[in-house]
């Protein structure tokens, strides 16, 4: 996988930490107020950390991601402060807003480095240790961040596309739901990849955080042409919402998608989800808190510069009864 590598061992400590944390943790989740902690099942003392993502409201992978964060914040005694804007330019202002208040410690996602990656560097510069998690895995080494907690979107890609040609895919609609996130494209261009010339794709664009409008452009898509017979989603609601359309549009086309929530793992028990490929939200977000803990107990954050990988695996009829309780917890 080139110069991206899955620290192995360090990835079972997490998990096994993660379990064990699981079996203690009390309360709910994500709290309203952006903070968390207390309580902690470490006798270190507290810090102040913070998490910056660009997740937009409402969307339940990031509700995972924030509780994989809050649960390492609560095992480690850590005060945590969530913020989110799925607008770039909002979203290096939190980051900037988090090293003005002088945090402890910075996790972020990347979308967009050009936007972003100066706004992290500042942060490293300042000596706050700064991980990154989700996005950005091909540029956060040029910003000074020490850390990255994630999936390489292109090898998922890829094998999301084998996996579409194995299936006989013909003519696969990839449905991008952020215009302008290299991470989705990347996505799309690795599962045209991954076909091999088996079949095609055709890249939709839609407004992820209206789904009205998603349902009725896939249907309208669905409409128009007839030889579509998958379509890749690239979070849950977009595929759970695609199922509404493609049932209106009265089409027999089959959906899978990357990502996966409680309802999305439900739509693959039934049926109207062929599989997900999953990349564990709630272990990226674990994992970015837990680093940023090891760097002032440690001195260090893990994976030796190098990324730490969640992903991918798949979700589909074989496997989703083990997976469905973890789903019901958030924790999948």
């Amino acid at each position: 996988m080139g110069r991206v590598r899955l620290v192995v061992i360090v990835a079972a400590l997490l998990v096994a930490s993660i379990i064990l944390s699981a079996c203690s943790a009390t309360g709910g989740r994500p709290r309203d107020t952006g903070e968390s902690g207390g309580g902690g099942g470490v006798d270190t003392p507290r810090y102040t950390v913070a998490m910056v993502s660009h997740g937009a409201p409402g969307d339940t992978f990031w509700d995972l991601v924030r509780a994989g964060a809050e649960d390492a914040a609560k095992k480690n005694n850590l005060e945590l402060r969530y913020s989110s804007s799925p607008q770039a330019p909002d979203q290096a202002n939190l980051v900037r807003n988090a090293i003005d208040s002088k945090v402890d410690g910075l996790a972020l996602t990347m979308p967009t480095p050009e936007a972003l990656g100066p706004a992290a560097k500042r942060a490293a510069d300042a000596g706050i240790p700064t991980v990154a998690l989700n996005s950005g895995m091909d540029n956060y080494g040029r910003y000074g961040i020490s850390a990255f907690f994630g999936q390489d979107e292109k090898v998922a890609g890829e094998q999301a596309g084998q996996r579409l040609a194995n299936d006989g895919a013909k003519k696969v609609l990839c449905v991008i739901h952020e215009q302008g996130n290299p991470s989705q494209e990347s996505r799309c261009g690795g599962i045209k990849k991954g076909l091999a010339g088996k079949g095609d794709v055709e890249n939709l664009y839609v407004n992820g955080m209206d789904l009205t409008n998603v349902q009725s452009t896939v249907q309208a898509k669905l409409a128009q042409d007839k030889s579509i017979d998958w379509i890749m989603g690239l979070v849950a609601p977009v595929a759970l919402t695609s199922v509404k359309s493609a049932k209106t549009a009265g089409s027999n086309v089959k959906i899978a998608t990357f990502d996966t929530n409680a309802e999305l793992v439900a739509a693959i028990k039934k049926g109207d989800i062929q599989w997900a490929v999953d990349q564990q939200p709630y272990l990226q977000g674990y994992m970015a808190i837990d680093a940023l803990w090891l760097a002032q107990r440690n001195g260090s954050t893990v994976g030796g510069g190098k990324a730490v990988l969640s992903g991918p695996s798949f979700v589909d009829n074989s496997n989703v009864e083990t997976i469905e309780d973890a789903a019901k917890k958030g924790l999948r």
